[in-house]
């Protein structure tokens, strides 16, 4: 069987810089793609949709890990499966809105000065410079609308429609989305695989090693199915 691409759908910031060190954990043994969303794109999740399925390959089987905020789109082009896919692979992220609590901020999310936050409380100071960058390539309009679609997210129904496995990584110590947006997904699913990693929100980043064997051993066995 040819080998599998794995496709990968990057957090808020969108560039796919940081996925660097979970890229360099897998060591090659998988052709990985990464989809890149425009640092001025202010559409909301279906606009970024069309950007991701663009890069879907139709001549290959393949494999979508979203991160964070990617989870939802990775989650809606599942349920039509397009071309080969295989598996499905959710980290650190929600089918809806994982805090709530947040949303009547929404209204005001216009004057959120999003780049001039601290970094501090969101990534742990090996990972800061990198994140940084990364900001940087971000437009402030875009930033917000990306939260305004989050605030607004709910791709349960397409969730339920998802026929491929699915493996879903859980940060312990993750301060952005709760256990229970984990819960949910498998509320939903039950029958998805859930890993639980000593490891912050950008788990990826702060546990490429351990992250790449469990992503490698979920594409070898969706590749087997």
């Amino acid at each position: 069987m040819t080998t599998p691409i794995l496709v990968l759908l990057p957090g808020m910031d969108g560039t796919g810089e940081l996925f660097t060190p979970f890229i360099q954990a897998l060591g090659g043994e998988f052709d990985v793609r990464v989809v890149r969303y425009p640092g001025d794109h202010c559409g909301g999740y279906e606009q970024l949709e069309e950007v991701a399925r663009a890069a879907i390959p139709l001549d290959r089987p393949y494999l979508l890990l979203g991160e964070s905020f990617s989870g939802p789109l990775a989650i809606s082009i599942s349920a039509s499966a397009p071309g080969q896919l295989l598996g499905l692979v959710l980290c650190c992220t929600f089918a809806r809105n994982p805090r709530p609590g947040l949303s009547a901020l929404k209204p005001v999310i216009g004057a959120v000065p999003f780049k001039a936050l601290p970094s501090g409380w969101l990534v742990d100071r090996p990972l800061r410079a990198a994140f940084e960058r990364a900001l940087e390539q971000v437009s402030t309009p875009a930033l917000r609308a990306r939260m305004r679609a989050v605030l607004a997210v709910d791709v349960c129904d397409r969730l339920r429609a998802c026929a491929v496995p699915i493996l879903y990584l859980r940060a312990k110590r993750d301060r952005l989305v709760p256990l229970a947006a984990a819960s949910l997904i498998t509320k939903i699913k039950p029958a998805a695989k859930v890993i639980a990693f000593d490891a912050p929100h950008f788990l990826l980043q702060t546990a490429p090693e351990h992250a790449a064997r469990e992503v490698a051993a979920f594409v070898r066995l969706s590749a087997q199915r």
